[in-house]
């Protein structure tokens, strides 16, 4: 496994049920984990990129979430259709771990988007999970008491500069990783 790079993934969706709601915003994050004699783990950031997507059944979006993700008709009106993204998406994680908060919502939301475009999925098939790993990691620690992406911002003393984007969010999960890494 240590010779697939890393897909951090985040998703902003119109609600929390993939089979009503859809993903309408994609951040994600290509690493490489690095091993240097002497020192801890490293990732090198390969790429990084963010899309809107054009939102279709936005009649069975939750307002709240929508609220909380800052949809607007104006900023998705160059989104991205669905499939061309998903295409893409595709390509540049190719072999790759996806590694996410929450990463079992995230892969819900994906997973019935790629049924739905027909577009095969190209992720290895293992997931890293940040919630988990920090449970582990954070366990013995009595300052840590939740582990939403908020909370262990907090924890860590990092700035969580555009809560509610994909791309904001994803920036704030890679750093918090590399911070768990180093425990």
């Amino acid at each position: 496994m240590k010779k697939h790079s890393l897909a951090f993934i985040d998703l902003e969706t119109t609600g929390l049920d993939p089979a009503r709601h859809e993903i309408i915003e994609i951040g994600a994050i290509i690493a490489r984990p690095l091993s240097r004699a002497g020192r801890g783990p490293e990732l090198e950031v390969l790429e990084e990129f963010g899309w809107k997507i054009k939102p279709t059944r936005l009649q069975t979006a939750e307002p709240e979430a929508l609220r909380i993700n800052g949809y607007n008709a104006a900023d998705w009106l160059f989104a991205l259709d669905l499939a061309p993204a998903l295409k893409s998406l595709a390509e540049k994680t190719a072999g790759a771990i996806m590694v996410g908060q929450n990463v079992s919502f995230d892969w819900s939301f994906l997973q019935a988007a790629f049924n739905e475009t027909k577009i095969e999925p190209r992720f290895h098939y293992h997931r890293i999970d940040l919630i988990s790993l920090a449970f582990a990691k954070l366990y013995h620690d009595e300052r840590a008491q939740r582990f939403s992406l908020s909370s262990l911002a907090e924890h860590f003393g990092l700035k969580q500069a555009e809560p509610h984007t994909a791309l904001g969010d994803i920036r704030l999960t890679l750093e918090i990783y590399k911070k768990l890494l180093a425990i």
